[in-house]
């Protein structure tokens, strides 16, 4: 009986509690939080209604749910989705892996894994309304003999708007340093310069948005904290995501806009799709995995985007202020 298939008849025959394996817990967190998350922007939107994809891994087991709502009245595209997967590492995979976590045994060929996690990207019809991100996960890997190897969380979220209104840029990074306060004083800081690091367009020589916060590779090995207090802390900060960025929203979603701004909004996504296409690892990773599904590794992308040659904003306007933010990060709290 391969782990996917134990898993699942676990989960058939009693309940996830506390004493489950941590990633039935992560799994089960996960789901709930989609569908809560998914229920908010429902009735914010107030007119279309989420797709909802399940989907399934036959060869090695696993699926997701992909929940995606296009043209709605608030959102243009707004993308939702979980991922519980199991599958073989190979070899050059396994290598790379072990700079950060040595555990791993570099003497072996391939290494059955287990990933699960929740993304997300909403990208506001309106210009004055940020397009926000989101991504928490959990990675688990296996001897050969099928014991538990090396586990760790990843994740983050930030903040790209088109427009700067630093009361939203204050607000979105108070909510998650509270989150981050609550667990170690440490993970603020260092978490919001990994953000302005990881969502840097090299090539433009800009970040993505205002930044929030990014992690990777948290195991009790690095962190010096047990695998529950790392869980409790990626449940606070994913917890956090709602009363981050819904004022903001509900702040920006029915103000006026001009036809010059509804350009610059698009031209900020062309920005945000290259981003996502040339440097982002996760999306990479998603589209070099045999098997993936295609569609909902891109729903990050937004359902419109511009691209113009040499464009420059006039000098002083609101537009090249926040290309001076983009190129010098601020702190904001």
């Amino acid at each position: 009986m391969t782990l996917s298939e134990r898993d699942t008849l676990t989960k058939r025959e009693s309940p996830i509690t506390s004493s489950s394996p941590m990633r039935l817990r992560m799994e089960a967190f996960i789901k709930a939080q989609q569908s809560e998350i998914v229920s908010t922007l429902e009735r914010i939107d107030g007119g279309a209604k989420f797709r909802t994809d399940s989907w399934t891994r036959p060869d090695h087991g696993g699926g997701g749910i992909s929940c995606v709502l296009q043209d709605g009245q608030v959102f243009e595209k707004a993308g939702v989705n979980i991922s519980v997967v199991y599958g073989v590492l190979p070899r050059p995979a396994i290598q790379k892996m072990r700079v950060n976590h040595p555990a791993l045994s570099g003497d072996v060929d391939q290494l059955d894994f287990f990933a699960a996690g929740l993304s997300m990207v909403l990208h506001p019809h309106n210009p004055h309304a940020p397009t926000v991100h989101l991504n928490y996960r959990y990675f688990e890997t296996f001897h050969p003999d099928g014991t538990p190897a090396t586990a760790w969380f990843g994740g983050g979220t930030d903040l790209t708007p088109a427009y700067l209104y630093e009361d939203d840029a204050r607000h979105f990074h108070s909510t998650m340093k509270k989150a981050c306060d609550k667990h170690d004083m440490g993970y603020y800081p260092r978490f919001k310069a990994w953000c302005d690091d990881y969502f840097h367009v090299t090539h433009r020589k800009e970040r993505r948005g205002v930044g929030g916060i990014f992690f990777d590779d948290l195991d009790e090995q690095n962190e010096t904290k047990s695998p529950e207090e790392l869980f409790m802390f990626v449940q606070d900060c994913l917890k956090a995501f709602l009363p981050s960025y819904i004022p903001i929203l509900q702040k920006r979603k029915d103000m006026k806009f001009s036809e010059q701004e509804k350009i610059w909004q698009q031209l900020r996504r062309g920005r945000y799709v290259e981003f996502n296409l040339v440097h982002d690892r996760g999306t990479s990773f998603g589209l070099m995995t045999p098997g993936a599904r295609i569609e909902s590794i891109l729903v990050s992308l937004p359902l419109t985007a511009r691209w113009e040659y040499m464009h420059e904003p006039e000098a002083g306007s609101r537009e090249e202020r926040l290309l001076r933010v983009l190129r010098e990060p601020v702190d904001w709290v």
